[in-house]
């Protein structure tokens, strides 16, 4: 089982305060990489990272603003210093916003410019293409090379109603992961991969509020119609996600590049009938 071990290594998870990240954050600890847990949010960020740290693995916690190339550039500095090197960059800095979203009320003519970009921003941007820029860089320059994973979403496989700004921003994702592992592999060989991981159904801060009742906690009918098109009839556990993360990031997937992985209990595969 030592392929799949991140034993020396150090990881940069950027997003990694919420739900998904911290399953993650501790997912890379568990298997023993170094991790340096980036988070809008100090506190939050820090809160992981000593979790981390219980572990028997060094940790920090770093505030970042995902979508500021300055900022990201400033913690890439501040990582270096404490670390010495990057071996895994994790971009789980992501999310959906109620303003971009249409309801029953609110039809897409009625979505603002400005919500929509800020959804398209943060997730392709902020969550894929300006961290891997500045940590990338430094992965170019390291004899060792590195490891780069991005968090797209089922969405980018098959769009869901009322959320247009994520799932085009998702899809984009996808398909930069691709041109990115292309352009690295042919410039670098083998030495950066980079892949990405589409989860399914899972509740978060982001989505609860479509997927089930605020007051009762049932499941909206929404919510009931993704678990009626997922196989495996549940939501994902953050835990689920932590196997497919370490294969990526480990040599047990050395020759693997490019792909987007779906971790979501069978959805992409049903017909619906």
């Amino acid at each position: 089982m030592d392929l799949f071990s991140l034993k020396g290594k150090n990881a940069v998870l950027l997003g990694g305060g919420g739900v998904l990240g911290t399953a993650m954050a501790l997912g890379l600890a568990r298997a023993g990489a170094n991790v340096a847990v980036g988070d809008l949010r100090l506190e939050n960020a820090v809160k992981v990272a000593e979790e981390a740290q219980a572990l028997g693995v060094r940790a920090k916690g770093y505030q970042v603003n995902a979508m500021d190339l300055e900022d990201i550039k400033r913690v890439h500095s501040e990582i270096l210093s404490d670390f010495g090197k990057v071996d895994i960059l994790v971009n789980a800095v992501g999310g959906n916003m109620k303003d971009a979203t249409t309801s029953d009320t609110t039809t897409f003519f009625d979505l603002s410019r400005e919500a929509l970009e800020k959804v398209l921003m943060l997730n392709l941007m902020g969550g894929a293409i300006l961290p891997s820029q500045v940590f990338g860089k430094t992965m170019a320059e390291s004899p060792e090379g590195g490891v780069i994973i991005n968090i797209s979403s089922m969405n980018a496989f098959r769009p869901l109603t009322r959320i247009p700004g994520y799932s085009a921003a998702k899809a984009a994702v996808s398909n930069f992961t691709q041109w990115l592992a292309t352009d690295l592999a042919r410039a670098y060989g083998d030495k950066i991969r980079v892949n990405a991981i589409a989860p399914g159904f899972f509740l978060t801060d982001q989505n609860r509020y479509l997927l089930t009742d605020a007051e009762t906690g049932a499941l909206t009918e929404r919510g009931k119609s993704i678990i009626s098109h997922t196989p495996m009839g549940r939501f994902g556990d953050p835990e689920d996600l932590v196997g497919t993360l370490i294969w990526l990031a480990s040599d047990a997937s050395r020759f693997v590049t490019g792909i987007v992985v779906p971790v979501d209990g069978g959805f992409s595969a049903f017909s619906g009938v």
